[in-house]
């Protein structure tokens, strides 16, 4: 078959492990990739294609089930990117959600930190593991 590599040559070329190009395919992102008769998976350019926009994909931080959405839409003929730009909008609050919480998360600990040291109590001799948590 003119034009196939072997799972390392397409791999390399979407930079991305073996063990990457095998679980993308098990999950569906690519389509069962035909063998040799001793067994080897061959892959081609439409292969490194799909391989190098999961990467980019991942590198945005995309689920595996939403990048396999992108691209089952893309085969079916149609152009995803009206799709892209809802889940580009569902993971921008998903982040922002994130950092909201997390700016909680660091309030509460520094208020849980200044009254730690405002009233000494890593001295205080209790049954507790640590006051300065179970207050």
């Amino acid at each position: 078959m003119a034009g196939t590599m072997t799972v390392g040559q397409p791999a390399e070329a979407a930079g991305l492990t073996r063990k990457a190009v095998r679980l993308y395919e098990e999950r569906g992102l690519l389509p069962p990739a035909p063998r040799t008769p001793a067994g080897y998976r061959q892959y081609d350019q439409d292969d490194v294609d799909a391989l190098t926009f999961i990467r980019r994909a991942r590198a945005l931080d995309l689920p595996l089930d939403d990048i396999g959405t992108i691209l089952t839409l893309r085969r079916g003929g149609a152009t995803p990117c009206t799709a892209v730009r809802g889940l580009l909008d569902t993971r921008i609050a998903q982040i922002d959600q994130a950092i909201t919480d997390l700016q909680a998360l660091r309030t509460s600990l520094a208020v849980t930190r200044r009254a730690a040291a405002a009233t000494g109590t890593e001295m205080e001799p209790t049954g507790t593991v640590c006051p300065i948590i179970d207050r």
